[in-house]
Formats: structure tokens, C-alpha cells, sequence
């Protein structure tokens, strides 16, 4: 059984936010097949199978959205570095199911993620997203993400080089010694 986390409504539904488990990633990958589609969510080119995924992850703090009983999206952290001056930094992935976007599912997982990420004592989410990818930066400057910058030319997808803009958020309340 998944924790529950929070119940919002969106105009028509509850948004549920639940724990992601093992048995949600069959819906979580289609979701995220859906993005590398895009070209404008990720420079992988398809997803990993659970076990790499699960491995890559933070445990503590990985959720998906549900609407209707549907799996609308998903949230989850990975760590930035294994050494130990960096224990309290990770990096957001969020996505959302190309039938839910503009009702709030991202708002809410993100709220969520922060909330959890504070809780297991992170001071900094940091994210990069394509400049193309618009939504995906409003959501992050709506929930107290900054922009540091643009990284140029970071990666190639298709043989093109591609750029990421650089956002982090800094916790108010952990690590403020």
C-alpha cells in the first residue's frame, strides 16, 4: 500500500500524491518515453529498465500524481555526487502526462518533493531544462528555483549541440547554520 501524501483538487479531480513504487513504474515509464519524444525533456534517448532507474534515485524522495485512479505524473531526486560535501544536493526530475499538463500536477509534485527533500535534510534541488522547454522553467521560478545561468553546447542529441539552463533551489530551513 502507498503512503499518501497529499490530496489537492484540480477544476474536475482530486490530484493524489502518493510514494512511487515498483509496481507504478510501468505507467511512470510510458510518461517518460513520452518526454524523450519531446527531445525537449531529457538527452536520453529511452528509458532505463527499473533496476537502473531504482539504482540512480534517491530513495526517500520519488512520487507520482494520480488523477482518476491514473498515473499523471511523477517526481523523483537523484544525488549530484557521492562525496560527502555535497550529501544535501540533488538533482530534480519531474514529468507529467502529456494528459494532465496545465491542471496542476506538476505544481503539486514539486511542492511535495520539496517538502520531502527538506525533511531527509537536503539545502539545494538544482535542475537543468532546455530552453525549449518553458512550462518546465515557470514550474521550477514558481517554486523558489533561480536561474544560475546557461550551460552551452552542454550535450549533443542528434548530433546537434544542445543547451541547458541551470536553476537551483535553496532551502530556507536546512542548511541555514
Amino acid at each position: 500500500m502507498c503512503e499518501l501524501f497529499l490530496i489537492k483538487s484540480t477544476a474536475m479531480s482530486k490530484v493524489i500524491i502518493e510514494e512511487m513504487r515498483d509496481e507504478s513504474w510501468e505507467a511512470v515509464q510510458l510518461i517518460y518515453n513520452a518526454g524523450i519524444a519531446t527531445k525537449n525533456a531529457t538527452f536520453q534517448t529511452e528509458t532505463p529498465e527499473w533496476e537502473a532507474w531504482d539504482q540512480s534515485h534517491r530513495k526517500d524522495c520519488r512520487f507520482i500524481a494520480r488523477i482518476d485512479n491514473k498515473v499523471a505524473g511523477c517526481a523523483a531526486l537523484s544525488n549530484v555526487s557521492n562525496r560527502c560535501v555535497y550529501a544535501g544536493v540533488a538533482e530534480v526530475s519531474i514529468y507529467i502526462d502529456s494528459d494532465f499538463r496545465g491542471m496542476g500536477v506538476g505544481d503539486h509534485l514539486m511542492k511535495q518533493l520539496i517538502s520531502e527533500s527538506e525533511r531527509h535534510g537536503l539545502w539545494t534541488l538544482q535542475a537543468g531544462i532546455f530552453p525549449e522547454n518553458k512550462a518546465s522553467i515557470a514550474l521550477h521560478l514558481k517554486n523558489g528555483f533561480r536561474i544560475l545561468g546557461t550551460r552551452e553546447k552542454i550535450g549533443k542529441m542528434d548530433n546537434i549541440w544542445r543547451d541547458t539552463v541551470m536553476l537551483e533551489r535553496r532551502s530556507r530551513i536546512v542548511g541555514i547554520e
